[in-house]
């Protein structure tokens, strides 16, 4: 080596080989794209209309030189008093998604096993590949329905963790409380069953609460996802919990975490907005209401639209759909293609205001020609 060579150390083989994480642009990298001030963010099923206006008075009152309580044991207080647990069955992250690393470091060994669905959610299959686990993933069904009988033929295996997400992303289709309960019958013991519910709160009346069809069960070992990023608003901040089947779980994901893992800004914030749950439930009924509204819009033009229980749409071009996207990024509208193999002629886009979903639909036809 030359001495002006600088020495490059090389990345464990499990991370070299991990795909990427395919994650949406921001409003001012768009602007700089697109050269448009007026943006539609659609792309990170983010919450258009913010967070509870309980939210700013409480970051109002945030002192910022000191650290954030490392149990985050306000926030778990809180949950507990709402969730029907203790404190000690509660962990929170930076984002739920923190939580899937800190399973993955907690319970994965080279050469274990992951069970999740494809399409998938990115990290489903990241953090335990980065572990060096094999992860088995199972199509969903033409219909995009969840493909039960293969997942419970993979469960007997038994993979060391199940990643299942209901509502799926980037599908958007949830579990029904027949086909829950036929996962659950499958899982054994030495499984550790992951329902993520991070669109929990967009589900219709007539699918299960994941949690507690799962607190009603005996002999399994489970954790369920869910955000503060989404319905409530929090994108931003990166605050997300999960509720295990016992607190050794707890222990177990708290010890791969960083001290200090949730800051006193998103710990305050996220108790503010779980406090104000009328303005949540408020904000995702618009939500809801303006999702059927572009779904018709867009199933009118001949586009195919997967039914979807979250607060965004997983769209079927018939075409590739990056050169689609990045059209719509010249319009100023930010939404994403889909890349994992299998989908690439897949976009999935967020539900934003009425203006923005009209907007969106509007362009999407003319790219398409069937405006």
């Amino acid at each position: 080596m030359k001495s002006d060579q600088q020495f490059v150390p090389s990345p464990r083989p499990e991370v070299a080989a991990l795909p990427p994480y395919n994650a949406g642009i921001s409003v001012a990298v768009a602007r700089q794209i697109s050269g448009l001030q007026d943006i539609a963010a659609l792309a990170s099923n983010e919450n258009p209309y913010g967070a509870s206006p309980a939210v700013a008075a409480a970051l109002g009152a945030l002192v910022t030189a000191r650290y954030s309580d490392s149990s985050s044991g306000a926030l778990r207080q809180a949950l507990s008093d709402r969730l029907g647990t203790t404190p000690d069955h509660i962990v929170c992250g930076n984002g739920s998604e923190e939580l899937i690393a800190a399973l993955s470091r907690a319970y994965l060994e080279k050469g274990d096993t992951v069970l999740t669905i494809s399409p998938c959610f990115g990290l489903h299959e990241i953090e335990p590949m980065a572990a060096g686990a094999r992860v088995i993933k199972v199509p969903m069904t033409p219909d995009f329905d969840y493909d039960i009988h293969t997942l419970v033929g993979e469960l007997a295996t038994p993979p060391k963790i199940a990643f299942i997400s209901s509502p799926s992303n980037p599908v958007g289709k949830a579990l029904s409380r027949t086909e829950l309960d036929r996962l659950l019958d499958a899982v054994r013991p030495d499984t550790l069953f992951v329902l993520d519910e991070a669109y929990f709160e967009f589900i219709d009346s007539g699918y299960p609460d994941g949690l507690r069809v799962l607190q009603a069960r005996q002999g399994l070992s489970w954790v369920v996802l869910r955000t503060f990023s989404k319905a409530y608003g929090l994108a931003g901040l990166r605050v997300g919990y999960g509720v295990v089947s016992d607190p050794g779980i707890a222990r177990a994901m708290r010890a791969a975490l960083t001290p200090f893992n949730v800051n006193a800004a998103a710990q305050a914030a996220a108790v503010a907005a779980f406090q104000d749950d009328g303005w949540m439930r408020e904000a995702t009924a618009r939500i809801k209401r303006d999702r059927a509204v572009l779904a018709d819009r867009l199933c009118a033009a001949g586009i195919r639209v997967v039914p979807s229980q979250t607060n965004f749409l997983f769209l079927d071009l018939a075409t590739e759909a990056a050169p689609v996207a990045k059209a719509l990024l010249q319009k100023g509208i930010i939404v994403k293609a889909w890349m994992e193999a299998g989908y690439t002629n897949f976009l999935r886009v967020s539900i934003g205001t009425a203006g923005e979903n009209e907007r969106f639909a509007r362009e999407l036809g003319r790219l398409l020609g069937r405006a």
